[in-house]
């Protein structure tokens, strides 16, 4: 056997080991208190998808909505859905203070996070494509900012509320019009799924 074809051998052996260990499971005894405290401890990835908070004591059975990246790698709109309850705020060419109607939107966000205590939200800035990645970058985290500045002040603590930006990278619409860039030129938000808690 030639040294390439044992380095090959060796290789398709070891991802057989990863693959096939990585499947097995050991299962316990149902009176075993190790098997009940695991059960109860750590939910499965099925059930870890489904903990989403959408009301105070509502449980939801959806996936948690996914952070425009995600979407994106997915092949799926980076739009806001029209049923998520946390509207998206937009802002003028160039600008990252709130406007009036964003302001109102942000009240009525915040009223959705006081229900939902255990939420977590992203806080996504995004631009439209004029200027330079740079530029954008910083300006949707200004944006980001901005937005998480006014939530809090109307009461969300601010360790519920993480920012990111994604400058001009992930457009909601791609056309070169006012009309476009104005789209793009938004802050989104994404309810986090719930963290394990030990």
């Amino acid at each position: 056997m030639s040294y390439v074809a044992k380095c090959v051998s060796a290789v398709l052996v070891f991802y057989a080991a990863v693959a096939l260990g990585g499947c097995s499971s050991q299962t316990k005894a149902p009176g075993d208190p190790e098997a009940s405290a695991a059960a109860s401890a750590s939910p499965s990835p099925a059930e870890a998808k489904t903990k989403v908070a959408s009301g105070p004591t509502e449980s939801s059975t959806k996936a948690p909505p996914a952070s425009s990246l995600d979407a994106l790698q997915r092949g799926e709109s980076t739009a806001t859905p029209a049923s998520s309850p946390l509207k998206d705020v937009y802002f003028d060419f160039d600008r990252y203070d709130l406007r009036a109607d964003s302001r109102e939107i942000l009240k009525a966000n915040s009223a959705w996070l006081k229900a939902n205590p255990a939420a977590q939200v992203q806080i996504e800035g995004h631009c439209d494509e004029r200027g330079t990645t740079e530029y954008n970058v910083a300006l949707g985290s200004r944006r980001a900012e901005s937005v998480k500045d006014y939530l809090v002040t109307l009461g969300t603590s601010a360790d519920r509320l993480s920012t990111i930006s994604y400058g001009e990278e992930i457009p909601v619409c791609r056309e070169q019009t006012e009309a476009c860039w104005q789209q793009n030129r938004r802050v989104r938000f994404v309810v986090q799924p719930a963290r394990p808690t030990t």
